[in-house]
């Protein structure tokens, strides 16, 4: 028999997680209902009568399909990307010696603190002498590496023992098969971990996709969302549709991946 504390914490973990899932749950429900039912007052939980008409609206009268591919274009590619760099340099960072190694990464990780706002002039002027403006191109470069990824790579690395290494150099392997064949499958949790974040941090990206495209056909799925909520602000209905087709996909991922992602935060961080 559970003790009464014990029962009290779950009680109250589960009155969090109701509050928590409440408004997504309305938000989902709103979006089935027929128009203007969600702004009744008082607003009712559950839809009187189920209807698709919004989600059809979205893709006939309002072009989502074509938002919804640069969203997943620019996420799968920047992920893809990223993974490939900031595995190298986080692997290089641990277990190269190099001069000058130490006060670089130092230097990287003293970098995190200036704000990402303020690098975005410069990096949209450099963009834009590169011709990389309204463009896959100007999402991508900015995205292909962060001082976080390598980072959580290079704490990751430094638990995968030098003996590992020595011996598949005595096998006369090379540098780029260990880490082809061996860094990559042992980092396999906290790269899953970072893909995660990174497919996260691109897909809901809204400033910077907002600042570099400038073509309504180039935007992504949150700056298609915020354009149509200026447009369609009545149309409650529209909107939750809008927000439910913009968050399904990373909480698709995120439950189909989060074994490996809670086992990579687990794993790595705290090695040095």
């Amino acid at each position: 028999m559970k003790a009464p504390a014990t029962i009290l914490l779950y009680a109250l973990l589960s009155f969090v997680a109701l509050l928590t899932l409440a408004p997504l749950v309305w938000m989902v429900s709103a979006s089935l209902m027929p128009t203007g039912d969600a702004s009744a007052f008082p607003p009712p939980f559950l839809p009187s009568r189920v209807t698709f008409a919004h989600y059809a609206r979205l893709f006939t009268n309002l072009n989502l399909a074509r938002y919804l591919f640069n969203s997943a274009f620019l996420a799968v590619s920047v992920t893809a990307i990223s993974l490939v760099v900031n595995s190298m340099a986080g692997y290089a960072f641990a277990k190269y010696r190099f001069r000058g190694r130490d006060p670089l990464f130092k230097l990287l990780i003293a970098s995190m603190v200036i704000p990402s706002q303020v690098t975005m002039l410069p990096l949209f002027l450099m963009l834009n002498k590169m011709g990389a403006v309204n463009s896959y191109i100007g999402v991508i470069i900015p995205g292909m590496a962060s001082v976080f990824g390598i980072f959580l790579i290079r704490q990751f690395a430094l638990s995968i023992p030098d003996s590992l290494i020595e011996a598949a150099r005595i096998d006369g392997a090379g540098d780029f098969r260990i880490y082809r064949s061996l860094i990559l499958p042992l980092c396999k949790p906290i790269l899953v971990t970072l893909a995660i974040f990174t497919f996260m941090g691109t897909w809901n990206d809204f400033l910077w996709p907002l600042i570099v495209m400038t073509d309504d056909s180039m935007y992504t799925l949150p700056v298609a969302l915020a354009n149509l909520s200026l447009e369609h602000v009545q149309d409650t209905e529209l909107m939750m549709a809008g927000s439910v087709m913009t968050i399904a996909p990373v909480l698709i991922l995120f439950a189909a991946v989060q074994r490996h992602y809670i086992s990579g935060i687990m794993a790595g961080g705290l090695k040095e």
